[in-house]
């Protein structure tokens, strides 16, 4: 999936919903921060969103232009309704979210960091080649993302796991030793 084809999604979800803001949760997330992002985290041609103001009418959007609709059928991508519930993000996320103007509609999508996270806390093994691939191509920092785990709404157990794989993503032979090691401020927004 593009950056068109995202904002393409958000102005029809924005008007089958009658709600100017979207948000999106899923892995084209990405696209919210980093428009050119790599080929590997863009796969995806489903975009998971609802409306802001009413999420309730995530349905009418996953009917109208979801899997198997005209519009997927069309385009080639579609959007998945899904609700708030969806994503587990790390307290504070609100605050950094991504805006996407597709006017008349706003796409809001987490921060990288955020997303990832999100990916990990689902675990599946396509979230896995995700979190790896976002690693590998140097858009999230594991000091940021250790220490916002601390403020994902998990067991500790389940923390106590992720830390572990986020250690494992980002060892020595990823190819990212350089990376774990650079000073720089956290790219928060």
């Amino acid at each position: 999936m593009t950056r068109s084809q995202l904002e393409h999604v958000l102005r029809a979800a924005a008007a089958i919903s009658e709600c100017s803001t979207i948000m999106v949760v899923g892995s084209q997330a990405i696209l919210g921060e980093h428009p050119d992002a790599p080929p590997e985290l863009l796969v995806s041609m489903e975009v998971d969103i609802y409306p802001l103001e009413r999420p309730e009418r995530a349905d009418l959007i996953d009917g109208a232009i979801g899997e198997v609709s005209a519009f997927h059928e069309t385009f080639g991508y579609y959007a998945q309704g899904v609700g708030p519930e969806t994503a587990t993000l790390p307290r504070g996320w609100e605050r950094r979210l991504v805006r996407i103007v597709a006017s008349p509609a706003v796409g809001l999508c987490p921060e990288t960091h955020d997303l990832v996270l999100s990916k990990y806390a689902a675990g599946r093994e396509k979230d896995r080649d995700y979190v790896r691939a976002a690693a590998r191509h140097a858009l999230v920092r594991q000091d940021v993302l250790l220490a916002r785990l601390e403020d994902l709404p998990i067991t500790e157990e389940h923390r106590i796991r992720l830390r572990g794989l986020i250690g494992q993503d980002f060892a020595p032979g990823h190819g990212l030793e350089q990376f774990q090691t650079e000073p720089g401020p956290d790219r928060e927004r």
